[in-house]
C-alpha cells in the first residue's frame, strides 16, 4: 500500500502499513521487515518513510487520558493531533507550549521531531515541556520515560526520529493564557542586520518572533522582509473561541509551469508591498498567526506532481550575518527562489533531546519546488556554506543531505544509534548512516 508519504511528497516510498490503535497493543509483527511509526505525515522529507519496509500508522491512536484544568497538565495517547488538543484547552484558558507552523501533526510525532516554534527563545523546544512518556519496544517491553527515571532512553526519544521505540501515550506541560488572541506588531526591515537588531530588542519582551525574508531580492534590497512579534492579549472580554476546520481544498496538482522565476520573484515583491508603512500593530486570532497555510487543506498540492523540498538550517549567530547573506545570494543566482522563506533566531534552552535540532543561532527555512538535479545542486552549494559556518540541517525536513554532512553535524548520532530498537529504521536513518 502507497497511501502514507511525506508533505513534500518526494521520495516517493511504497511501505506495508500496518495501523495501530490503542495505546495498550503490541508492536505489529512485520515479519523480516523493519518497521517506524507513522502520525499525520507532515514531515517533509523521508524521516517518515520507510522504503520497502513498514509503518506503524498511529493516528487513531488518539484519546485523552486526563486533563488536570488547574495546573494545565495533559496526557494523550500518541496519536492526538495538536489540532483536537487546541479544541480542548483553548476554551478552558490553555494553550500549547510551543507549536509548529501546522496543527496537524500528532504528539508522537512533536516528540519524535522535537519540533520548534516561534517562541524558542522563551520555550525551547516540545521536549523541554515532556513530562513523561510510554515507550513500547518491539520485545514487548514497556518503559515509563521521564527526565528523572530512564534518562537515556527519555532523551534518545526526543528528537529521535521515531527509531527508539513506539510512543504510546505522553504527558506535558500546558502554557496559561486568557483567551484566544495575539497582539501583533508587523515590521518592515531593509536587511540582515536589521533583522537580527530586531531579533534582539524583541528576546525579552515578546514571546513569539518570526519573519518572511524575500530570498530573491538582489543588491540594495537583498535580505528584505516583514519581522512579526507577538504575545497573547491580556485577559479581559475577549473570547476564547478556538480555530474552524479548513473551508478549503486543493483539488488538483497545480502545473509545473506555474513556479517559475518570475512567478516567485513576483509575489515576493507583492507581499513586501502590501504593508505600506514600516509599523503596523494588530490583534489576531491565534490560527493565522500561528497556522496560516493550514486554512488550505492539501497545500502541498500547489508545487505539482513532483512535489517540493524544504531546506532547513540553523548557524551560529557568530559571523552569521555574513553567512546569511552569502547564503541569499546563492539563492538568487540559481534563481530557485521561495515562496514561502521564513527566518528567525534560536535561544540558548537546551532541550533534552540527543539529536534535536535547535540551537543558538539563526534559522532559515525555504520551499523549494522539485527541479531536480539542478535543486539539488543548490542544496549541495548551501550545504557547503552551511557546515563551514558550523551549522547543521534540520533532519524532520530532509529529503536528500548526504551522510557525510549528517554525521558531521550531528557528532552524537552514534551515542544515539545505541537506543535505536533492533527492529526500526527509517529511509532517512539508512541514508544518513549507510549512504543507501
Amino acid at each position: 500500500m502507497n497511501r502514507c508519504q511525506s508533505w513534500g511528497r518526494y521520495p516517493k516510498a511504497v511501505q506495508e502499513i500496518r495501523p495501530v490503535r490503542w495505546r495498550d497493543t503490541t508492536v505489529p509483527n512485520s515479519g523480516d521487515k523493519s518497521i517506524l511509526p507513522y502520525g499525520l505525515g507532515r514531515s517533509y522529507g523521508d524521516s517518515c518513510l520507510n522504503d520497502g519496509q513498514a509503518l506503524l500508522e498511529t493516528s487513531g491512536m488518539n484519546r485523552f487520558i486526563a486533563f488536570d484544568e488547574t495546573s494545565g497538565i495533559l496526557r494523550c495517547e500518541a496519536g492526538m493531533s495538536l489540532d483536537d488538543i487546541l479544541k480542548l484547552i483553548v476554551p478552558k484558558g490553555w494553550f500549547l507550549p510551543t507549536t509548529p507552523g501546522t496543527k496537524f501533526i500528532t504528539v508522537g510525532g512533536a516528540i519524535a521531531n522535537d519540533i520548534h516554534g516561534k517562541n524558542h527563545h522563551i520555550s525551547g523546544t516540545f521536549g523541554c515541556h515532556v513530562r513523561a512518556f510510554e515507550l513500547l519496544r518491539s520485545d514487548g517491553n514497556r518503559t515509563l520515560c521521564t527526565p528523572e527515571s530512564n534518562t537515556d532512553l527519555f532523551k534518545a526519544t526526543i528528537g529521535g526520529l521515531g527509531l527508539t521505540g513506539l510512543i504510546t501515550w505522553a504527558e506535558f506541560g500546558l502554557k496559561k493564557v486568557g483567551n484566544a488572541w495575539i497582539d501583533l506588531e508587523s515590521i518592515k526591515f531593509t536587511g540582515i542586520g536589521e533583522f537580527l537588531e530586531l531579533s534582539k530588542e524583541s528576546d525579552e519582551g515578546w514571546e513569539y518572533t518570526v519573519s518572511w525574508i524575500d530570498c530573491v531580492a538582489q543588491g540594495k534590497s537583498m535580505g528584505r522582509g516583514i519581522f512579526m512579534r507577538g504575545n497573547h492579549s491580556p485577559a479581559s472580554v475577549l473570547s476564547r473561541k478556538v480555530h474552524a476546520d479548513p473551508k478549503i481544498t486543493a483539488l488538483f496538482d497545480c502545473p509545473d509551469m506555474m513556479l517559475n522565476s518570475l512567478s516567485i520573484k513576483v509575489f515576493n515583491t507583492v507581499y513586501y508591498g502590501k504593508q505600506r508603512t514600516k509599523y503596523v500593530r494588530s490583534r489576531v486570532h491565534y490560527d493565522p498567526f500561528f497556522y496560516p497555510l493550514d486554512a488550505v487543506n492539501e497545500w502541498n498540492r500547489v508545487y505539482g506532481k513532483r512535489g517540493f523540498f524544504q531546506y532547513q538550517f540553523v548557524i551560529p549567530f557568530n559571523g552569521g550575518k555574513e553567512t546569511m547573506e552569502a547564503i541569499l545570494r546563492i539563492i538568487a543566482a540559481s534563481k530557485q527562489g521561495s515562496f514561502l522563506s521564513v527566518i528567525k533566531t534560536f535561544g540558548k534552552k537546551v532541550s533534552p533531546g540527543m539529536l534535536s535540532f535547535p540551537k543558538p543561532g539563526i534559522t532559515l527555512a525555504l520551499d523549494f519546488p522539485n527541479r531536480g538535479e539542478s535543486t539539488l545542486k543548490l542544496f549541495d552549494e548551501l550545504d557547503t556554506v552551511v557546515a563551514a559556518a558550523g551549522g547543521s540541517v534540520y533532519p524532520a525536513k530532509d529529503a536528500r543531505m548526504s551522510a557525510d554532512f549528517f554525521q558531521k553535524a550531528y557528532p552524537q548520532w552514534r551515542d544515539f544509534s545505541e537506543f535505536i530498537d533492533p527492529k526500526f529504521s527509517s529511509s532517512f536513518w539508512r541514508r544518513v548512516t549507510t549512504g543507501s
